[in-house]
């Protein structure tokens, strides 16, 4: 399986490149697209990240499973970062963008991104946007779910049922960190609205009704 992932690879690879030939790096990247998908703690990104990622053949990304990976691997970043945590203090945005360009360079196959979690911070989204720029490519828009926080609120605390996570199990710690999405990271969405690049999408519903509200606005973009 191995040898046939391994061959698979190249062949991609080698078209990839050739097709670069024949039509130009800045040609292909117009077929490509970067979807930040953005909303508040239980909005059901991650849920929905997982279906857009089978549905359009792109990678998804969010922050946790960076973290698990490179920490659980015990890579450079991994390390550095683990540092920092056991020390209480935040993960300087560097390790956490060393993390993302790392997994994105390893899928040169992919025909996007789907961002989750990251950027959670305008700093963050302006070196999101180099990097993108540095590959010849931009971002295609951020898709916001909009979900009021009463519904949050609900949602969280069913969740906390099973997940085992004592952030969704106090209803004062999940409006807490209602109040720190809304003061830290919502400002994000300001930040690509000013470049006409934000959209929000309806977040409550059914998980296919939310499903195709989303593809058709990526189908869109």
């Amino acid at each position: 399986m191995n040898n046939l992932i391994s061959y698979i690879s190249r062949q991609w690879n080698y078209f990839k490149n050739r097709f670069f030939n024949i039509v130009g790096k800045s040609q292909l990247n117009k077929f490509m697209k970067h979807i930040i998908l953005f909303g508040p703690p239980g909005s059901g990104k991650g849920t929905q990240a997982k279906q857009l990622e089978k549905k359009f053949n792109m990678i998804h990304i969010s922050t946790g499973d960076l973290f698990r990976y490179e920490i659980g691997n015990k890579t450079p970043l991994g390390i550095e970062a683990q540092a920092y945590m056991d020390q209480g203090r935040l993960v300087p945005d560097e390790v956490t963008i060393g993390m993302l360009k790392n997994r994105v360079n390893k899928h040169p196959e992919a025909n996007g991104f789907i961002f989750d979690g990251f950027p959670r911070t305008i700093p963050q989204s302006q070196a999101l946007d180099q990097f993108l720029n540095e590959r010849g490519e931009e971002l295609s828009g951020l898709i916001s779910l909009k979900v009021d926080d009463e519904e949050i609120v609900v949602r969280l605390l069913d969740r906390g049922k099973t997940s085992g996570r004592a952030d969704d199990a106090s209803e004062a710690v999940i409006r807490k960190r209602i109040e720190v999405y809304n003061d830290q990271t919502a400002p994000v969405f300001n930040y690509y609205d000013d470049k006409g690049k934000a959209q929000e999408v309806e977040g409550v519903g059914t998980i296919d009704e939310i499903f195709n509200r989303l593809s058709s606005t990526i189908e869109a973009l």
